[in-house]
Order: structure tokens, then sequence, then C-alpha cells
């Protein structure tokens, strides 16, 4: 090799040491980013020709690769949107709202910006498929990213829900004469999320037996205006004598008395008919109705308690996700409902992806096409939410490699100089 060859060889050391350099800088200058995949510079060599008698230029090429599968620390954050991928699959995000190109992220810095949509740190919008009122995907294809619509959490609105169970529990008075009745009010909902207000009377007929009335409902607001018409009443109800409930009976036939059903028809405000489900409790149990002594010298209804499924529209307090990614909005009117689906995308090879930004990618030959998964299937990973992925980047391995670089570029230096020393000794010995 001549001298020359060798002043080449060492420009190569410092080209690959420069390249590496810039890698470890950018490795540790994003230490502390979400998702962020480190790189890590591979040297290879290259010798033109090689023959006994001489060796012509060589050198070293450098490149560099990320390992984008790896898996960063996974830790907590207190912002609830925040999200982390445990496993090897990568959020769906855009970089618009409508007709926006598809990419995909580990970085799970999502928070809801002033139009309500998810956007994480870089300014991508997170996908994800919306699910109709039964939470089931709305889009025909799930495995295209076509099914998918950027997360606004802004528009979302509470939904109304009629009544269509009411459970009750109470202690109908033993000691009671009969021919003695006592009443008690029950709040139900129509479709239309419109409270109403029906008086039940329940009369004492015989030794533990009672028949129980309703009237038609009334408005909640005034108490009085009738609005609807409410049929399936009388039904009668026997205990043991041990004051456990026996059965009951309606229309003259024997039913479930945790499943007595009635209905509402007619509703003044518009809404459809309604049907309810009325739960008194277990034959033979102590769950629902029972009929003790009221221990009282004006015997009472005690320990009166009614639950009905209905409510009125509400607004929304708040959102969760879930392990399964399924983003489910809260409404201050009790109601929980799913709304999204986050999916997971999964490659063939990752590591194949081409960077688009420090944390987000895209699709490449290499990598292969994309599979849309649910989280928790196969090695899609579970989404963990009010959590970060941390960076994979490691300092100690960072100044490690420093040191390397500093020296190998030192050398190659140094190479220079010498090389500069033996020409001028070559050109000294002319003169």
């Amino acid at each position: 090799m001549s001298i020359t060859s060798a002043m080449y060889s060492a420009v190569s050391g410092l080209t690959a040491q420069s390249k590496a350099l810039a890698s470890i800088s950018s490795n540790i200058a994003n230490s502390s980013t979400t998702g962020f995949k480190g790189t890590v510079t591979e040297f290879t060599s290259y010798i033109n020709k090689t023959t006994t008698v001489d060796e012509q230029v060589g050198g070293v090429i450098a490149s560099n690769s990320r390992s984008i599968s790896s898996q960063g620390e996974i830790e907590t954050s207190s912002v609830t949107t925040n999200l982390a991928v445990n496993g090897e699959g990568f959020f769906v995000v855009s970089d618009d709202t409508a007709d926006g190109g598809t990419y995909f992220t580990r970085n799970g810095s999502f928070s809801t910006d002033s139009d309500g949509y998810l956007v994480n740190s870089e300014g991508y919008y997170l996908s994800g498929w919306k699910l109709d009122d039964s939470g089931n995907v709305s889009a025909g294809n799930k495995t295209s990213v076509d099914s998918l619509n950027s997360i606004n959490l802004s528009n979302i609105k509470g939904t109304p829900k009629a009544t269509s169970t009411l459970g009750i529990e109470a202690n109908l008075p033993s000691d009671a004469e009969t021919g003695d009745s006592f009443t008690s009010d029950v709040e139900m909902f129509d479709a239309l999320g419109n409270s109403h207000s029906v008086t039940m009377t329940w009369s004492k007929t015989a030794d533990n037996t009672w028949s129980v009335s309703a009237s038609n409902p009334v408005s909640s607001n005034d108490g009085t205006t009738t609005t609807g018409t409410i049929s399936g009443f009388p039904i009668t109800i026997s205990f043991n004598d041990d004051g456990s409930l026996a059965g009951a009976t309606q229309n003259g036939t024997t039913v479930d008395p945790s499943a007595v059903s009635f209905s509402v028809t007619g509703w003044t405000t518009g809404a459809r008919d309604g049907s309810v489900t009325m739960d008194l409790g277990t034959a033979n149990g102590t769950d629902g109705l029972t009929q003790y002594a009221s221990g009282e010298d004006d015997p009472e209804i005690g320990d009166w308690t009614s639950t009905q499924n209905g409510y009125e529209p509400g607004t929304l307090t708040g959102t969760t996700i879930d392990s399964t990614g399924v983003v489910r909005a809260t409404f201050d009117n009790g109601e929980t409902r799913a709304i999204y689906q986050i999916p997971i995308a999964t490659f063939a090879n990752a590591d194949g992806l081409d960077s688009e930004s420090g944390t987000t990618f895209t699709q490449t030959y290499e990598s292969g096409n994309y599979q849309l998964r649910t989280a928790g299937d196969g090695k899609a990973g579970d989404i963990e939410a009010g959590s970060l992925e941390s960076s994979t980047v490691e300092l100690t391995d960072e100044f490690s490699r420093m040191i390397v670089a500093q020296q190998a570029y030192s050398a190659a230096s140094k190479v220079m100089t010498t090389a500069q020393d033996m020409l001028d000794t070559l050109i000294s010995m002319k003169r």
C-alpha cells in the first residue's frame, strides 16, 4: 500500500468515526425522548484489491442501523391518555385528521388538543376504530387503515336510556292488619331520557299474602301530570311462614318473582313504549322482598330500596382506556360507553421500517405489510394507559462508544500526520 493509499484509508476512518460520533450524539440527545429507538454504527471493511505483493486502497465504511423492534422500559405517567405498547406493535397515527398519511409510532404521549383530538408530542393524530352503540366496530373491513378514524373526544354526547330493569328490596310488615295499604314511589325513564314517577301500593290481603298495584306514571317535574299508561298490575305476592319470599302471581299465572314484567305505553313525551322487568327477589330467598314484623305500633314498609337502570342524557366527565385499547366515555349520569378501539399494527420485520421522524415510521418493502390487530392479540402486545415507553438509549453504552470512537478518530488522524511526515521526508531527499 502506498503512502497516499494509507492517507485515503485514514480519511475513511475519520469519516466513519465521525458518523459514529453523530449517531452517539443523536442517541444521547434523545435519551429522554418517548419511544425513541437508539441507532448503532456498524463498520464494514472496504478493500479494492489485494495481491501477494501489494494491497491497494483499503478503508472502512460506516452505516447506521436502528433497532426499531427493541422494547423500552414502560414508565408510569400522570396523564391518563398517555399510552405505551407492551409488546411488538405500533400505534397507527396520521398527520391530518382527514385524508392524512398513515404512519406508525411507539410514541404514546397523547393528549387532547384544542379540537378534542388525541395528538402526540410530534403532532401525529391517534387512529382508532369507531364503535357503534353496541360496542362493535362499525367499519366493515378491520384489516385496512381505511377503517380507522382520528380519535376525537370532544364530540361525544351522552345518550338517554329507558328503564328496562327495576329491582326492589323491602320488608313488608307482617304485623300489619289485613286490608292495610302502604305506598312507595319509584323513578323510571323513558327512551328520550324524561324522568317519571310511579306510585306503588302494597296491600295486605291475607296472612302471608300481599297485592301490589302501580299508578300510571306522572312527570317527575310536577308530580301530577300523567305521562303514560302502565299495565301488568296487580301482582299477588306470597311469603313463607319464615318471612322469606314464596312466589308471585300475575294475571292468574305463577311467575318468577325475580322477573316480573310490566309495560308502559302511550308516553305523552313522544318516547317509544317501554317494557320493564321487575326483580322482587328470589323465591324462598330473602334477597328482595321479605315479611317480618316491623316492631312499630304503626307498622310501615321498612328497608326500602329501589334500583333501576335508566338515565337521562349526561355530560361527558372523562375517558378511560383499557389494556385491549377500548376507549370508554363516562358521563355524570352514570353512563359508561365504549366509543373507540385503538388497533395495534404489527410487521414481519419492524426493523425494516423507514424513519419519518425520531419516533415515527413508514412501511417499506423490507418491513412487510402492516397487520391491524386488537391489543392483546398474539405478539401485538397490550396497551398500558397512563404510561409511556422510554427511550432505548443506555447512556453508559453511549459513553463507552464515544470513548472508542474518539480513540479511533485520534489514531486515524495520527496516520494522516505520519503519512504527511513520510511524504515530507521523501520530498526532502531531493533537496
